[in-house]
């Protein structure tokens, strides 16, 4: 995926939804949905052993979340074999991206949700993304 793409996929994103969101704020999977709510993205956390984090309510599933509220980019920090059932929840509640971190990847699930339209990026870190795209510059 070409940088501009990203870049775009950034500016036409809303709502994340964050599966496998950490209740931990010394975990990446708490402090880069923190940093992206900061920046103005609305995050839906998705973690089945919580009832709320960073004041939003969270989810059990992708499936769980109120059809009203429409999931722009599903954000990923699980295990890479754990992905291609979030992918399927992905494709079944209307997302546009799936983003899967650093250190996440499957191709096979990648694939899958490109067939169905969504647009798939892996591997990356989406605050590092934003912070290249968006950072104010050093004075």
């Amino acid at each position: 995926m070409s940088p501009d793409q990203v870049k775009q996929i950034l500016l036409d994103t809303k709502t994340i939804a964050v599966v496998g969101m950490s209740t931990r704020a010394d975990r990446p999977s708490h402090d880069v949905p923190k940093y992206l709510k900061e920046h103005g993205y609305r995050i839906i956390p998705v973690n089945p052993n919580a009832q709320e984090i960073l004041g939003e309510k969270a989810y059990p599933n992708l499936a769980a979340i109120p059809r009203e509220i429409q999931i722009d980019t599903v954000q990923i920090f699980l295990r890479s074999e754990d992905v291609p059932p979030v992918v399927q929840d992905a494709i079944a509640i209307g997302a546009k991206v799936i983003w899967m971190q650093e250190g996440v990847r499957n191709e096979q699930a990648a694939v899958r949700a490109e067939e169905a339209g969504l647009r798939v990026i892996q591997d990356r870190c989406m605050r590092a993304a934003h912070r290249f795209f968006f950072a104010e510059p050093k004075k």
